[in-house]
């Protein structure tokens, strides 16, 4: 694994600095936990989403390698942007069938019911993401450990280390963050 990280991470830096081929080289060691990552985002959805999973992964990885400015500090930080640029696409793509086909108005979700499939789906996602723009607006760093964890399916470690904390520290944000979600999604204040 840390030959792979650090493969990843030079691959990275490698092709940041203009070595085109470094990128030919970087999608093999990446594409599965794309997939992998992509995949969880997916079962989280409605059971009759039009977006395949293949289709999640080229969108976020075209995405991910158009990010020129990013200096990726690891590959744990490589898949934390990776998680927050499908959850984008996935928000973008449920407000856009949220407004085409219901009209809009988003709904109020638990965080502990946001994975449970429903034909509402698009709502709910489009109500998370607001709630976690509104965490980020008072709280960044516990918006990000929510991406991370919840979307980006990274360890409390890899979590640290991206962020560059403790992981007790992303234990004990991870849990208020949590709470913190659950009463805004709730309506319970």
């Amino acid at each position: 694994m840390a030959s792979s990280s650090q493969n990843v991470t030079e691959l990275l830096d490698q092709w940041r600095n203009g070595n085109k081929d470094a990128l030919d080289r970087l999608l093999p060691l990446v594409y599965n936990e794309l997939h992998g990552l992509a995949h969880r985002y997916l079962r989280r959805e409605r059971p009759d989403h039009t977006l395949q999973t293949t289709a999640l992964v080229n969108e976020a990885y075209m995405k991910l390698v158009n990010q020129k400015s990013v200096e990726w500090q690891s590959r744990a930080h490589f898949f934390a942007v990776a998680a927050q640029v499908m959850r984008h696409i996935l928000v973008d793509y449920a407000r856009s069938r949220q407004y085409t086909k219901r009209g809009g108005g988003a709904q109020r979700v638990s965080l502990d019911d946001a994975p449970v499939l429903s034909r509402e789906r698009s709502s709910e996602i489009v109500a998370l993401d607001e709630a976690l723009k509104r965490l980020a607006d008072f709280d960044p760093r516990k918006s990000r450990i929510v991406e991370m964890r919840y979307f980006g399916g990274l360890s409390v470690e890899e979590t640290a280390a991206v962020l560059g904390v403790s992981a007790i520290t992303v234990k004990r944000e991870w849990l208020k963050a949590r709470a913190w979600l659950y009463r805004e999604l709730s309506g319970e204040r």
